[in-house]
């Protein structure tokens, strides 16, 4: 099912959402109806019996296939070793698998440690409208609970669906653009109700699942400070370690009997109103079980960080089309949207800077995983011969909600033409996605040099029938090292 909420109906709905935010609890609840924390419980108890339409269920695994990618690849880049030796430290009871190694623990520190490397590099998917990551933190949750609780496969995937949901539609309810406007993280702040879909998993009722969220909403976290992260480790942390571990631990408590607040979502101190100034609290539920964020977020066709995948995609674009080489481009112009620049104008990391990504795509005609993540190139002369003569500036036509990633760039060759291209929707996103076909080349590219290409098969073909596996245990012995 297609996906109906965007940030046009946010922007429709701000007038009506200026009046819900001065509004006492009761009379809140009067103008929405139902108790929001009610609506979201209820549902999260429903999805573990919900029969997914075929697309959603196609999305779901292609999603589940891309994180596992992200984790096994990104447990062995610096923030996934950091992650992975901190929990083997920790020790904990063996309920769960942590990918590429040989150690199993706490449901707690698996979901840390599995979610940190699924973010470890910018290999995880991306969902446009929100800005959020949400497989990097709901896909290690679902695996962690699934392992301790022996859950099948359809009930994996439903929590990863339910987890897409939570997340995404917490930063709707909360504006993404607001809760940024207050130096929060909104990829940190989804992270959180993105692992709350593990509770799928669980056997809990309604209240429990109510418990659930409070929890959840306590460890709600994440500051826009992470941009000054150089070595993408507390970055990993914030986009998803934080909000896997929390996650996990909200389920789990709750699951264990912890007992908390019911109405976290609606009473006089509730999440959405303490962390907004212009809350929409109805974005949380309009369409729950109907339409699915899961099949709105974008798969990642170059393992780089996403303001740089439109830019990417239109310089390789002018560069095939018109037979180029770098000899002949005299300078490059990038436009992108404005609130991408702080992000990827002069970051110190390879896999997020756009002139140095751009420059190496332009010299060498493709950007792959080595070399988006090869520190030597931002040195390279020839590198950085092109990087002198590349801008990237804001674009204020491009912070368009219905493409809000797009970029335009523009090559002045040495003859005196200069040439332009538009990319709107790069390939992986809803507009343009990859296929089952696409996505399995891109999963067998980051685990072959991992796990080797014959389990990396094994893992790929599991997942394509991840529906049918009766104990995600399974999965445990496919993701060792």
């Amino acid at each position: 099912m297609s996906f109906t909420i965007n940030r046009r109906h946010a922007m429709a709905g701000g007038a009506a959402a200026l009046g819900l935010a001065g509004m006492a609890p009761m009379a809140l609840r009067a103008a929405t109806g139902e108790d929001i924390t009610g609506q979201v419980a209820r549902h999260m108890v429903a999805m573990r019996d919900m029969k997914l339409p075929p697309e959603v269920l196609e999305a779901a695994k292609h999603r589940i296939l891309d994180t596992f990618a992200a984790m096994i690849s990104g447990a062995r880049m610096k923030p996934g070793i950091a992650a992975v030796g901190y929990v083997r430290g920790l020790g904990g009871t063996p309920q769960a698998s942590v990918v590429a190694s040989n150690l199993r623990t706490s449901t707690v520190n698996a979901a840390l440690a599995n979610a940190m490397c699924a973010h470890a590099d910018e290999t995880d998917d991306f969902e446009p409208v929100t800005k959020a990551h949400p497989g990097s933190s709901t896909v290690p949750a679902a695996l962690a609970v699934g392992e301790k609780n022996g859950a099948n496969g359809m009930a994996l995937i439903r929590a990863v669906v339910l987890g897409y949901d939570l997340g995404c539609r917490l930063l709707m309810a909360l504006g993404p653009d607001l809760v940024r406007g207050t130096h929060r993280s909104a990829e940190g702040t989804a992270a959180t109700y993105c692992a709350l879909g593990s509770a799928a998993l669980t056997a809990m009722d309604e209240t429990g699942m109510r418990y659930a969220l409070s929890y959840g909403a306590q460890q709600v976290s994440g500051l826009w400070s992470w941009v000054d992260d150089e070595d993408h480790i507390e970055k990993g942390f914030d986009f998803a370690g934080m909000g896997a571990r929390n996650g996990v631990m909200a389920v789990t408590m709750a699951e264990a009997g912890f007992t908390g607040v019911h109405n976290v979502l609606d009473d006089t101190h509730n999440l959405i109103r303490a962390l907004s100034t212009r809350p929409d609290p109805q974005q949380f539920v309009t369409g729950l079980g109907q339409s699915f964020f899961i099949t709105r977020s974008a798969i990642k066709t170059y393992t780089v960080g996403y303001p740089n995948q439109s830019a990417l995609d239109a310089v390789l674009t002018l560069r095939r089309e018109n037979h180029l080489t770098a000899d002949q481009v005299a300078s490059v112009l990038v436009r992108l949207p404005t609130d991408a620049i702080g992000i990827v104008g002069e970051s110190a990391m390879p896999d997020v800077n756009c002139p140095h990504l751009v420059s190496v795509a332009l010299l060498k005609g493709a950007v792959s995983f080595v070399d988006a993540h090869d520190v030597s190139l931002m040195k390279a002369p020839a590198v950085l011969a092109i990087r002198a003569r590349t801008k990237v500036v804001g674009d204020q036509s491009l912070m368009d909600p219905a493409a809000p990633r797009g970029a335009i760039v523009e090559l002045t060759l040495k003859d005196g033409r200069v040439l332009s291209h538009h990319t709107r929707f790069p390939s992986g996103t809803p507009e343009n996605p990859l296929s089952t076909q696409d996505v399995a080349a891109k999963a067998m590219d980051l685990i072959a040099p991992v796990l080797t290409r014959a389990r990396s098969q094994a893992l790929i073909d599991t997942i394509w029938a991840l529906e049918k596996m009766e104990n995600v245990r399974a999965l445990g012995a496919l993701i060792k090292a």
